[in-house]
């Protein structure tokens, strides 16, 4: 069965569950600083006197409830979370008897710190940043003016570790806000692209049948006084092939956009033996080349078969192709079967799946179904598909005003459905 793996399980710890481990280990980190390690003659930092008091313990249990109370809220109510967390690091550094505040008290105000520049807004992570600072500089502050010794030095190195990790965090908010940018652009890409083939596959048809058109008319002129039968079949013929293609022109122009960006390019390679404008008719060929790259292809015809209107068949074998492509490249699968439903006298209705354990899915936040990664990536695959991915299938799809569906299958696999409505009285090319 298809099986989506569970994340990491550092993914899996939120910035609350962090901010709470780091409080908890600065606070072991000051333990074992104040006690006699084997291997060592005396403890590195001799415990003051107040830590050994009732009040110190006290103060020192107020700051940890203060400190995981502050972490529970980081994710729902950051900027009170951070109070909580200075409050508890200057708390907990009154009893250890130190001039600074040591940078272990500071640990989960740096978690904090982080968590609140790659998530807030950049003005709000700024003042969080200032505030944690402020706090550290103001400690200081407040001992001078008390006539107590200050460790300044110490004070610093704890605030370039509160400035180092507010830097990672709007690293990370830009690297976030930067591949979404990404992603987007690649889907409006992918977008116009498969739009521009639409449009050329459209151009060729229109002028494989205005040639029809001109060659019958020909014809019916040579004959029309000489012939008026054959010269009325030629004019039978021009209507019929005028109307057909209206017909696919209406149902195109509307959507399709006017303006090609840049040079056009070549179309991605095509199957081996492929038609420049191939339909349904050639799937087994279609099944035929698929299978010499290692994946066997099962057509299922379910209805008695029909004439189509080209763009509809021309669009159907497209879907079929850039299906059987991503099987190929993502599924893992070594067979597949489409089914070309054709029951229904008001639509067609195309299916491939196939039954490999395929990649990590992600969510398409476009068709919102999962997909298996990098297939909506433009790539030139094997076979001959596209290369544009679930993005370009659905946006073909969408201006056929059909319904797109694609996601796993409930006994695993991966499915793409098609379901492509079928003009009154449609014609075959």
């Amino acid at each position: 069965m298809s099986a989506t793996p569970s994340a990491p399980f550092l993914r899996r710890v939120t910035p609350d569950g962090w901010a709470a481990i780091a409080w908890l280990a600065g606070m072991v980190f000051t333990a074992l600083l104040r006690i006699r390690l084997p291997g060592q003659d005396e403890a590195d930092v001799m415990p003051g006197v107040v830590i050994v008091r009732w009040d110190g313990l006290l103060m020192l249990f107020l700051a940890t409830a203060l400190a995981l109370r502050g972490s529970a809220l980081l994710t729902r109510r950051p900027r009170v979370a951070l109070r909580y967390l200075l409050v508890a690091a200057v708390l907990g550094s009154n009893p250890l008897g130190v001039m600074a505040i040591p940078a272990a008290q500071y640990l989960a105000v740096d978690v904090a710190l982080y968590a609140i520049a790659a998530a807030r807004p950049p003005r709000e992570a700024g003042r969080a940043l200032l505030l944690s600072l402020g706090v550290l500089f103001g400690h200081l502050a407040v001992r001078l003016l008390a006539g107590w010794s200050v460790a300044t030095t110490s004070a610093l190195a704890v605030a370039l570790t509160a400035v180092v990790a507010w830097l990672l965090g709007r690293s990370e908010q830009q690297s976030r806000v930067h591949a979404e940018g990404t992603r987007a652009q690649s889907a409006a890409q992918a977008v116009t692209s498969e739009r521009l083939r639409i449009a050329r596959e459209m151009h060729d048809s229109v002028a494989h049948s205005i040639g029809i058109v001109a060659l019958q008319a020909g014809a019916a002129r040579r004959v029309i006084e000489t012939q008026p039968e054959q010269a009325r079949q030629a004019l039978g013929e021009i209507e019929t092939a005028s109307r057909e293609t209206l017909a696919g022109l209406r149902r195109m122009l509307g959507a399709l956009r006017t303006d090609e960006p840049g040079d056009p390019g070549t179309r991605p390679a095509e199957g081996t033996g492929l038609p420049e404008m191939p339909g349904l008719a050639v799937l087994d060929r279609l099944a035929e080349v698929t299978a010499a790259a290692g994946v066997r292809v099962a057509v299922r015809r379910v209805g008695e078969p029909r004439p189509l209107p080209q763009d509809i068949d021309l669009s159907a074998f497209r879907l079929v192709q850039e299906s059987v492509t991503n099987v190929v490249r993502h599924s893992g699968a070594d067979s597949c079967t489409v089914t070309v439903d054709q029951q229904d006298p008001e639509a067609l209705v195309v299916t491939v799946e196939d039954h490999g354990p395929g990649p990590r899915r992600e969510r398409d936040g476009h068709s919102g179904h999962d997909r298996p990664h990098d297939q909506d990536r433009d790539r030139s695959p094997s076979g001959g598909g596209s290369g544009y991915g679930l993005v370009g299938m659905r946006e073909r799809v969408t201006l056929l005003h059909g319904e797109f569906t694609a996601g796993p299958r409930p006994g695993g696999g991966f499915r793409v459905t098609a379901r492509l409505p079928l003009p009154a009285g449609a014609v075959t090319r």
